[in-house]
């Protein structure tokens, strides 16, 4: 508690549990710390609260401004030279007293042997000078050689909390700062973004519609995710209303994710879907359209996109985008096509085993991440997928996508022709078998060309017929494995017991 009242400032306490990691490695004589941080000044605030509070000395050296104590440059010309700067840290030493020595963006000058070598002496002596470095740089870069003698700290992305006081200092006007779900909509688009970004997006806000708006955060935040190339986020207007069929799976998502808890308990953090099915039966639609009804953003996240040409860049890669995720939740973590990104973990791909550890990631953030990112993914062959990918508690629930029936078809048409102007009354082609996906086309086509559905329909091969052998292996390996998205319940891939379900779902029906 003593540590606690230290670290509390006039805001209350913010990053606490940073600020302790760091007063307790100093504490354990870790001599050596790397603070991974996009947030340079944030970061030195803190740390410069923390020496005050303990009253230790706090040096300060960058590429820029040279070696400072206290603020105040220690030479009439700044120093450059960062050898100098890890060596002045033994001259600077109290004999009662702590020293630290931050070095920013210090990642840039670890290739050189010398530097390594001055580093390892300086982390051994600092045991008995009482001395420590502090590395602050955006990334984790150690060489061979430093590996075992740094403690990594993660320096975490603003907070709600944190958020709503940035907002309060720039929205000092009346009418500037909305209340009540306004507020809550304005912080939810925030989430995610460094104190630096939000405090942007606030101004960009005030300057453009003279108050905080979640709509030019989230202009802003597009921008910022297709920046990092790591997620992109989907904002589309796309609802159930525009999808036929899958009402079992509507309903069981809008459930889980809209369903409130009662006063004596608290509720269970809802994980995920994962959905089966052959191309074309509106997995990917579903997933847009899922972010838009339940209110939450979709972040694509493009596993292939993620892999790096150098060595452990694309776990990086990996960390840092789940990083994203969890920061923007509460969001849906959408990733399309899953198989063909982890088809290599186990390892058979000649790939040096980054599929193997991409997937190893993935694996152990769906069990243990506790942050509310609901995640869809989508598969078109589960062969391809290692097994424990899909056991019990990685998903709520692992859904089969059949080809559609008679009368979801028909519903896919009336979409379709009323969305692409056509005459809904007349003929159309033979669609058995068809996909949404093909039906859509077979309108789209239509239109384009001038022609009747069934003429555009001889422009179009069923999936059903191109790929007939591996949609057959599909249906075998998803009966009594899945949960039906057309009809609810375990997926049977028996038409007669797919009929004798739907007959006795609808009592009306005689």
């Amino acid at each position: 508690q003593s540590v606690k009242d230290d670290l509390v400032g006039d805001g209350g306490i913010m990053d606490l549990w940073v600020r302790e990691a760091r007063l307790f490695n100093i504490r354990a004589c870790f001599t050596g710390i790397w603070i991974e941080s996009r947030e340079h000044p944030d970061a030195l605030a803190e740390i410069t609260s923390l020496c005050q509070a303990q009253g230790w000395i706090l040096t300060h050296w960058n590429l820029e401004q040279g070696l400072s104590v206290a603020g105040r440059s220690i030479a009439e010309t700044p120093t450059n030279d960062p050898l100098a700067a890890i060596r002045s840290l033994s001259a600077l030493a109290q004999p009662e007293g702590t020293t630290l020595l931050v070095l920013e963006n210090f990642h840039r000058f670890l290739n050189s042997a010398e530097i390594i070598q001055a580093l390892i002496q300086q982390i051994q002596q600092g045991k008995q000078q009482r001395t420590f470095i502090v590395i602050l740089a955006p990334i984790v870069q150690l060489p061979i050689e430093l590996e075992n003698l740094f403690v990594i700290i993660e320096h975490d992305l603003p907070s709600r909390e944190q958020l709503l006081r940035i907002a309060q200092e720039i929205a000092t006007e009346e009418g500037e700062l909305p209340g009540g779900t306004a507020l809550d909509q304005v912080l939810d688009a925030a989430m995610g973004l460094t104190r630096f970004e939000a405090e942007g997006a606030f101004s960009l806000s005030l300057i453009r519609h003279r108050s905080l708006t979640p709509e030019a955060v989230w202009e802003l935040k597009t921008g910022l995710l297709k920046k990092s190339g790591l997620l992109s986020l989907h904002r589309g207007g796309e609802s159930f209303r525009d999808l036929g069929g899958l009402d079992p799976l509507k309903a069981f998502c809008r459930r889980s994710l809209l369903r409130t808890a009662g006063p004596d308990r608290q509720r269970p953090r809802p994980r995920g879907i994962l959905l089966l099915s052959p191309p074309g039966c509106g997995k990917s639609q579903f997933c847009k359209a899922l972010g838009h009804e339940t209110g939450r953003p979709t972040l694509t996240l493009d596993i292939g996109g993620l892999l790096g040409s150098l060595v452990g860049q694309t776990e990086q890669n990996i960390r840092r985008a789940l990083k994203i995720a969890d920061a923007m939740a509460p969001c849906i973590l959408f990733v399309d096509e899953i198989e063909k990104a982890l088809s290599g973990a186990s390892g058979s791909q000649g790939d040096s085993g980054v599929s193997a550890r991409l997937f190893g990631s993935l694996l152990t953030w769906l069990n243990d991440h506790t942050s509310d990112v609901y995640f869809v993914g989508t598969c078109n062959d589960i062969s391809r997928l290692p097994p424990e990918f899909s056991r019990a508690e990685r998903f709520d629930g692992i859904f089969f996508l059949d080809l559609p029936d008679q009368e979801t078809r028909a519903t896919i048409w009336n979409l379709y022709l009323t969305q692409y102007g056509l005459d809904l009354s007349q003929p159309r082609p033979v669609d058995q078998q068809w996909t949404g996906a093909e039906i859509k086309a077979c309108c789209r086509l239509s239109a384009l060309l001038d022609q009747p559905l069934q003429d555009a329909a001889r422009h179009i091969v069923p999936v059903a017929v191109t790929a007939a052998e591996s949609v057959g292996k599909l249906r075998e390996w998803a009966s009594g494995r899945c949960l039906s998205a057309d009809s609810g319940g375990i997926y049977q891939s028996s038409p007669g017991k797919r009929k004798r379900r739907a007959i006795a779902a609808d009592p009306s029906n005689n």
